[in-house]
Formats: C-alpha cells, structure tokens, sequence
C-alpha cells in the first residue's frame, strides 16, 4: 500500500466513525424525546380562536382529545351522540376541526375515547350477567369504531383503546383482545390503554400495545404544601418499579394521565379532594412543586416516554366552576415550571 492508498484509507475509516456516531446521537436524540402533552378539553361551542395558539406558548407538542361517552351505574349500555346534547368538541366535527387545527401547527394528536359513569367510576363497573356484559362491550365497541374511523382517516398519532377499566380489563380479557385485534386492521398508529396508578400490573395485554399507559395519580405525600425534596423521595420506590415493569415488557411507561389541583395536599390522594376541592385553599405553589418533582423525576429516563398533563381548557372554556383549584396550570405558577421542562 502507497503512501497515498494509507491516507485514503484512514479517510474513509475517519468518516465512517463520524456517520457511526451522528447515527448513533440520532437515535438516542429520538429515544429521549419525551411526549409533551395536554389533555385538551372538549369545549362546548366551536372555538372563537385558534385553541392552539396558547399551547405552542407552553412548548406543548402533543394533546389528547376526549370525546366522552357515558354508562348509566349498573346499566349495560354505552351513551354516544352525534347531536346537539353531546358538547361540540365532543362531537365528530369539533373532533376533527380540533384535529386539523393542532396538525396545521405541527402538534401531534392522541385521540382517548373515554366513558364517563355519574355518581360512581368506570374502574369499578362491572355486570351480573353474560347478557348484561356482551351488551356493554358491543355498545363500547361501536362506540370506539367510531372513533378509530377518525383516527384513521385524519392520521392522528395515537389512539387510546380505553381509559381505568380495573374490573372489565381483568374479567373480560377476550374483549379487549378482541377489540384490540379489530383496531389495527383499520388503524396504523400508535396504540395505549391508561390504567389507574394502582392496576396497571394486573393489565393482560400490554405485549399488544405500543406503550404502557397509567393514569399517573400515585399518592406522594398529604402534606398542605411539600417541598421539593421531600416528594422526590417519595418518587424513588415508584420510580424504580415502573422503570422494572417497562424493562420487564419491554415497553416505555407513557402518563396518559397526570396533574395536580392547585389546593392544599394535591400531592396526596386526589381522587379524595375532587369531591371536596371547591372547600379547600388555593395553593398554586404546592401544584407547581409537585410538578416540577415529577419532571425531575422521570424526565432523563429512558423508559418513560413523557406524557400528558391533566388538563388544559382551550380559550378557558369547559370547566366546571372552580378554574382556580382544578387541575390546568393556566394563569398560574404551574405554567412556569411546565413551560420550563417542555422547553428543553
């Protein structure tokens, strides 16, 4: 080999490495990017603006759209509606117009059907008789074609199959087998199920899906106003055993659900303070605190792949009274530390 051949040959060597390696940063860039999500409510009229101007100012880059259906407690049946009684956001036109909105912004869109019970929760339904159960599921099933059907034709990102059915997912396992089947012949993108922070071990069909979804309200600590440190702490046991479930799956943990009232003990059991939450004190710190603990918490591991923040009211609409307490960090601290973390 000449003098020239050698000089030549290390040359080659030298921009292979260089390809290796912005190949090899290229994926790593594209493994931790985190899904920068909100929960968008469905408002009730169309929109006198374009909703999502206000996101993009927060470094948001996903949203979930939930168009609710509802069950009666105890009755086998699935309540969905084209007309005027469901909110427009709720329904296929606003749906789609929220769709085509966030895309022509480039924000990427989870569409989560969910089923709301009055008076009681999903998590905790269930049926007496194979009629009452086959009824429900073939009603839910119409109600989540239809929603695969937007999906597939606006090409949204994600789809949600189901929302904290602890009973349901474990007795009628078939069901959400079938089910999950029956939405990937029609539809190509991603596909999560959001299990409660305190069932998502005792899902059968993570291995079908592409992420594993948890509505993330795991208690941290019950005190008025926590500092930092101290929920941090209280993150680390439930930190390691969900990076332990992700490895197990081999699957990225996804909060298809997470968020804090901005009232007194939000770091505790929320599903307690709801009720309760017009009574409590307003506390914007303690929210934005146990936000911030979670993005440090979670944000620099691989296994979680980000998530979406419950929840945003578009222009302030669909609310139910109590703005200033409820779980959306518009107009307050919260905004800060979201649209710090979201901007990294």
């Amino acid at each position: 080999m000449n003098q020239l051949q050698y000089i030549l040959s290390i040359i080659v060597v030298l921009v292979f490495i260089v390809l290796l390696s912005s190949n090899i940063m290229s994926n790593i860039e594209a493994e931790e990017e985190k899904i920068k999500g909100l929960t968008f409510v469905a408002p009730p009229e169309p929109f006198a603006r374009d909703p999502i101007e206000d996101i993009l100012k927060i470094n948001a880059d996903w949203i979930a759209i939930i168009p609710y259906a509802f069950t009666a407690q105890g009755k086998p049946s699935v309540r969905y509606s084209h007309n005027s009684w469901q909110w427009w956001g709720e329904r296929p036109e606003g749906i789609i117009e929220t769709i085509r909105l966030a895309k022509k912004s480039k924000i990427s869109v989870m569409l989560k059907p969910q089923v709301y019970i009055h008076g009681s929760w999903v998590g905790d339904m269930e049926f007496q008789s194979e009629e009452d159960w086959l009824k429900w599921e073939q009603e839910y099933k119409s109600y989540i074609s239809t929603m695969v059907k937007i999906a597939k034709d606006e090409a949204v990102e994600m789809f949600c199959i189901g929302t904290e059915f602890n009973k349901s997912v474990k007795k009628r396992p078939a069901f959400w087998n079938d089910l999950i089947k029956d939405i990937r012949k029609n539809y190509t993108g991603k596909l999560t199920y959001s299990a409660n922070w305190d069932h998502y071990e005792e899902v059968p069909f993570w291995s079908d899906l592409d992420y594993i979804g948890i509505s993330a309200y795991f208690p941290l600590n019950e005190d008025k106003n926590p500092n930092k440190e101290t929920l941090l702490k209280a993150w680390m046991p439930i930190k390691e055993k969900l990076k332990q479930f992700s490895e197990k799956n081999k699957k990225q943990i996804l909060f298809t659900e997470y968020g804090y009232l901005s009232v007194d003990g939000c770091a505790g059991k929320l599903w307690e303070l709801e009720p309760i939450a017009t009574t409590l004190a307003i506390n914007q710190d303690a929210q934005a605190t146990s936000l911030d603990a979670l993005y440090q918490t979670f944000w620099n591991e691989s296994f979680w792949a980000g998530g979406f923040l419950w929840k945003w009211f578009p222009l302030g609409e669909g609310h139910e009274g109590y703005v200033e307490r409820d779980y959306d960090p518009q107009n307050k601290k919260a905004a800060v530390i979201i649209n710090s973390w979201f901007g990294k």
